[in-house]
């Protein structure tokens, strides 16, 4: 009998891909978002369950919590996955751009943790946040997105360090670029104003990746699923980068590396 998941940001990108890779499992995922079309689309490709819902609201996260327990009797793991990104330094960002980002990304998450544990208590579950590289290196232009992802691996630990002795694991994932809509969107806001095409953008992006590409929600959705399952059951609080090293060069060496190649 498969794991009965919520996955928050299922429409697209990561979460749909966690929700495929669910099934594949014989898990039951139940995919949750703002966008009813597009979690239908994502329902209909892969059999999960889609609810709309708004993470960040306090009374429709307990709603949907409930209503997964009533239908399907327990609730045995949670991704924690919808994100948004409003870019700038503190000085470009507006409160509300701060407001919504903190909202959707931390504490939306808060209030999830918060209505699901007693039932991943109940499971011996098992949580997994989808945060960033950014949550590990200060990105330039991303002072509220970085901030948040950085708070929400805390959060995360916290929740392992708590409710591990009661059965709940609570584990991080840190995506580098992958290929999602909300990626492909970044890559044509960079790339049009050097007259770069999409594919040329994220070439230049991960120019410094020893992998040399982005990933694919698919290469996240398998992190997170491991996470979730029982080969990872003495893993709990990590953080997990799936990044393809973007996390590693040393920023101050690299002019020598481009010199060395150049000759």
């Amino acid at each position: 009998m498969g794991r009965v998941l919520i996955v928050t940001g299922g429409g697209s990108g990561i979460g749909a891909a966690v929700a495929a890779a669910a099934a594949e499992r014989g898990d039951t995922a139940v995919i949750c978002g703002r966008r009813k079309d597009a979690l239908e689309r994502v329902a209909a490709a892969t059999g999960a369950e889609p609810r709309v819902c708004d993470v960040s609201d306090p009374d429709a996260v307990a709603d949907l919590v409930d209503g997964v327990v009533a239908a399907h009797g327990r609730l045995d793991g949670l991704v924690a996955n919808a994100g948004v990104m409003r870019a700038g330094a503190v000085l470009d960002l507006t409160p509300e751009d701060w407001d919504v980002t903190l909202r959707t990304n931390l504490t939306s998450v808060f209030l999830l943790a918060k209505a699901a544990l007693p039932h991943l208590i109940e499971a011996k579950g098992a949580l997994v946040a989808v945060s960033s590289v950014a949550a590990l290196r200060a990105p330039l232009d991303g002072a509220a997105y970085a901030t948040s992802k950085a708070a929400l691996t805390m959060l995360t630990q916290t929740i392992a360090a708590d409710y591990g002795p009661r059965g709940v694991r609570a584990n991080v994932v840190c995506p580098g670029w992958i290929r999602t809509e909300m990626a492909d969107a970044e890559m044509s806001e960079f790339g049009a104003p050097l007259g770069l095409g999409r594919e040329e953008a994220y070439a230049e992006v991960t120019r410094l990746v020893p992998q040399r590409r982005p990933g694919t929600p698919q290469e996240a959705a398998a992190a997170v699923l491991w996470l979730l399952g029982p080969e990872a059951s003495y893993v709990n609080g990590a953080v997990l980068s799936v990044d393809g090293g973007t996390a590693l060069p040393d920023p101050g060496t690299v002019p020598f590396a481009f010199e060395v190649r150049a000759r």
